[in-house]
């Protein structure tokens, strides 16, 4: 360990900042996606709310309750350290 640069925390900044800087974010288009997957692209299904595939939606669902998870997380520890 260098006395000047303490890696274990500027690890932990690095990976902290990749997931919730990019990765909820990239989740979240993920998420977005998948409700896509099975729809026309023809855009015929405009009186559709989702898309038509019960796969899709349920990783879109997987991928919005990580997303509400985080979020939760998020607002538990700012409360918790007031």
């Amino acid at each position: 360990m260098n006395s000047w640069i303490d890696l274990s925390a500027l690890a932990k900044i690095v990976v902290g900042g990749l997931i919730c800087g990019a990765g909820l974010p990239a989740l979240f288009a993920v998420g977005l996606r998948a409700l896509h997957i099975g729809a026309p692209a023809d855009g015929a299904s405009a009186e559709r709310v989702i898309g038509g595939n019960p796969a899709g939606i349920a990783i879109a669902g997987v991928c919005f309750a990580v997303i509400l998870a985080a979020i939760g997380y998020g607002i538990y520890l700012i409360v918790s350290s007031a």
